[in-house]
C-alpha cells in the first residue's frame, strides 16, 4: 500500500500527543501523593483516592456523549473545546486552597479529556486509509498506554523540584500548543445527520455516570466506614440501581446514549472487558509503584517517575508486531492480559529488600503483555460497530479503559488502607495479587469471548 502522506503523519502524531497528554494526566498524580500529603491542604486518605479518581470518574462518565456530540456536531471542534475545557479545570486545581477545589479541578479537566478522546479516535479512524488503520490504531492505543509512563515520569520531575501546583500550570501551555496543531494538521470530518446522528441522551449520561460514582464511593469510602456500614451498602445498592435504571432507560428510549444490545457481539463484549482489565492492572500498579519506590526503596519522586521506565520497553517495541497479528485475536489479546496478570503477581512479592533489577523485570513482562493486548482489544471494540457509530465506538473502547483505571485506583487504595497498619509491603502485596488474580480471570473470558464468529452489532 501507498505510504501515509506528511499531512496525515503530521495528523497522526498530533492526535497521538492529545492522547498522550488526557491519559497522562490520569496517573501524573500520583508521583505527588506523598507531597499532597504534606502540603497545606491537609488532605484525608480518602480526599486522596477523589484527588486522583475525580478525573478518572469525569473522563469514564462522559466519554460516551462526548463521543457523540463530535459524532453530531464536529470531531474537529470536539477536540479543541476538549483541550480548552481540560486547561481551565487545570487552572483550578493549580489555584486550589482546599481539597474540594482541586478534587472539581481535576473533574473540569476529565471533561475535558472526555471530549479529547473520542475525537481523536474517530478522526484517526477517518483519515486513515484502510490498509494503514490496524498501525494507526496501533499507534492511538500506543500512546494511550504510553500516556500511563509519561504522567509518571512528568509527576516524578515535579514532585522532585517544583511544588505540586506546577503540574496543573504546565497543562496550560501545552494544552495551547496541542490546540494549535490540531487547528492546523486535523481536518474537519463529516458530521453526523439524520438518523445517523448519535443521541445526547442527557438522562442516560446522568443514571450511568451516577451509577459508577456511588460504586467507587462504596469502594473509596469503605476503610472509613466499614464495609457493612449503612452508607457504604446505601452506595452499593444506589449504584446497582442507577445502572439497572439506565438499561431500562435505554432499552426504551428512541434515542439512548447507547443501545446496550451492542453488547450482543462477542468481540465487542471481550474487548471492553479485556481494555477494562488492561487498564485496572496498570493503573492499579501506578498508584502504588510511586508510593512502594519512594517510602519502601527511598527514592525521590524524579527517581521513582524514571524507575517505571521498563515499561515502556514493550509498550513500544510490541503492538507494532501485534497489529500484524490483528487477524488472531483469542492468543494476542488473551495472553497478553495473561501476561499482565503474571507481571502483578511477580511485583506484588516486592519489599524493602527486593532488587531494583528484580523488579524492573516484572515491570518488562507487564509492559509485553499490555503492548500485545492493547491493539487487538481497541479494534475488536471500534470495529464491532458500523462506521456511522465511530464516536460510540471510541467512547467504548476509551469508556472501558477509565472505568477500569478508576477501578484500579479505588480498589488498590481500599486494599492499602486495610493492610498498611502492618506496613506498607504488606498491604502492596495484598492489592497488587488481588488485582493480578482479577486480571487472569479476565484473561481467560476474554479468550473464550473471540470463540464466536465475528459480527457487527
Amino acid at each position: 500500500p501507498p505510504a501515509p502522506t506528511p499531512l496525515q503523519r503530521s495528523t497522526l502524531f498530533t492526535l497521538c500527543a492529545c492522547v498522550l497528554v488526557a491519559q497522562g494526566m490520569v496517573a501524573a498524580i500520583n508521583l505527588l501523593v506523598p507531597q499532597l500529603s504534606s502540603s497545606g491542604l491537609h488532605p484525608s486518605p480518602s480526599e486522596l483516592l477523589w484527588t486522583v479518581d475525580a478525573y478518572v470518574i469525569a473522563f469514564a462518565g462522559l466519554l460516551i456523549p462526548a463521543g457523540a456530540l463530535g459524532d453530531r456536531y464536529g470531531r474537529k471542534g470536539a477536540l479543541l473545546c476538549g483541550l480548552g475545557l481540560f486547561a481551565a479545570g487545570a487552572a483550578v486545581s493549580a489555584l486550589a486552597a482546599s481539597p474540594a477545589v482541586l478534587i472539581a479541578g481535576r473533574g473540569v479537566s476529565g471533561a475535558g479529556a472526555a471530549l479529547v478522546m473520542p475525537a481523536t479516535l474517530s478522526i484517526l479512524m477517518r483519515v486513515a486509509p484502510p490498509e494503514h488503520r490496524p498501525r494507526a490504531l496501533a499507534s492511538w492505543a500506543l500512546a494511550a498506554g504510553l500516556g500511563g509512563l509519561a504522567g509518571n515520569l512528568g509527576g516524578g520531575l515535579i514532585g522532585s523540584y517544583l511544588p505540586w501546583r506546577a503540574l496543573f500550570w504546565a497543562m496550560l501551555p501545552l494544552a495551547a500548543l496541542l490546540a494549535l496543531a490540531v487547528a492546523r494538521t486535523a481536518p474537519r470530518t463529516d458530521k453526523a445527520v439524520g438518523t445517523a446522528a448519535p443521541a445526547l441522551d442527557p438522562l442516560g449520561t446522568l443514571l450511568l455516570t451516577g451509577g459508577l460514582v456511588a460504586l467507587l464511593f462504596g469502594i473509596i469510602e469503605s476503610p472509613m466506614h466499614g464495609w457493612t456500614s449503612a452508607r457504604i451498602l446505601t452506595a452499593f445498592a444506589a449504584g446497582a440501581v442507577l445502572v439497572a435504571l439506565f438499561t431500562a432507560h435505554a432499552l426504551r428510549s428512541r434515542a439512548p446514549l447507547f443501545d446496550p444490545r451492542v453488547f450482543a457481539s462477542r468481540r465487542l463484549r471481550a474487548g471492553a472487558l479485556g481494555t477494562a482489565a488492561s487498564f485496572f492492572g496498570l493503573f492499579s500498579l501506578f498508584y502504588v509503584n510511586s508510593q512502594y519506590l519512594q517510602y519502601e526503596k527511598g527514592y525521590g519522586a524524579a527517581r521513582a517517575g524514571l524507575a517505571i521506565v521498563p515499561l515502556t520497553i514493550g509498550m513500544v517495541l510490541v503492538p507494532r508486531l501485534a497489529a500484524r497479528w490483528s487477524h488472531r485475536p483469542r492468543p494476542v489479546a488473551g495472553g497478553g492480559l495473561l501476561l499482565i496478570g503474571l507481571g502483578l503477581l511477580g511485583a506484588s512479592t516486592a519489599d524493602a529488600t527486593t532488587p531494583y533489577a528484580l523488579y524492573a523485570c516484572w515491570l518488562l513482562v507487564i509492559s509485553v503483555g499490555g503492548g500485545l493486548s492493547m491493539p487487538a482489544l481497541t479494534l475488536s471494540v471500534v470495529d464491532s460497530l458500523p462506521a456511522h457509530q465511530a464516536g460510540l465506538g471510541s467512547g467504548l473502547s476509551t469508556s472501558a479503559r477509565e472505568v477500569g483505571a478508576a477501578l484500579g485506583v479505588a480498589v488498590t487504595g481500599t486494599v492499602l488502607a486495610a493492610h498498611t497498619p502492618g506496613g506498607f509491603a504488606g498491604g502492596m502485596e495484598a492489592a497488587l495479587r488481588t488485582v493480578a488474580l482479577v486480571v487472569i480471570a479476565a484473561a481467560a473470558l476474554v479468550a473464550l469471548g473471540y470463540g464466536g464468529p465475528r459480527s457487527r452489532a
